[in-house]
């Protein structure tokens, strides 16, 4: 295996340190606790799991609602890395028990502890700031353990 390259290692610290920042419900306040992670000009895609949402760091202020119904979200490994100049590929599990707030304030917490996977692509530019994230997310897996609505799960329901 190759050894990464200063900027290679300096990436893929940049990128975990957003992800540890996303994934906490005590370190994420909304896209300020990422800001100095991102690019200006950048973009965030995930189609299926958060279709609304469209920059970076408007996926960790996003995120906050889903951290909210499970407060001890966290991850817990990163599966698999792969850096190759300004990209880094990240599969990962991640754990969390429904404690916090009733999900979409009807189904009330039940403490059900679900565990899931996701990939996430990133490109960084030149001065190491996040530019591209592309996230790929089993949340079928995750609502189906939690007894959450999976009609909600889906996001284009025409196309089935």
């Amino acid at each position: 295996m190759e050894e990464l390259t200063q900027t290679e290692q300096l990436n893929l610290q940049t990128v975990k340190e957003y992800m540890d920042i996303a994934y906490s419900f005590q370190k994420c306040k909304g896209k300020e606790s990422v800001i100095h992670l991102v690019a200006s000009q950048n973009k965030f895609i995930a189609p299926t799991t958060f279709p609304t949402v469209s920059t970076v760091e408007g996926y960790a202020e996003e995120h906050i609602n889903v951290m909210k119904c499970l407060p001890d979200l966290h991850i817990v490994s990163y599966d698999f890395e792969c850096v190759k100049g300004n990209k880094v590929a990240l599969r990962y599990s991640a754990e969390g028990t429904f404690t916090g707030e009733p999900y979409k304030n009807k189904i009330k917490p039940s403490g059900v502890h679900a565990c899931w996977t996701a990939s996430a692509l990133f490109e960084l530019d030149d001065n190491g700031k996040i530019k591209l994230f592309i996230k790929d997310w089993d949340k079928l897996s995750m609502w189906n353990q939690l007894g959450w609505p999976i009609d909600d799960c889906i996001v284009n329901k025409k196309a089935q």
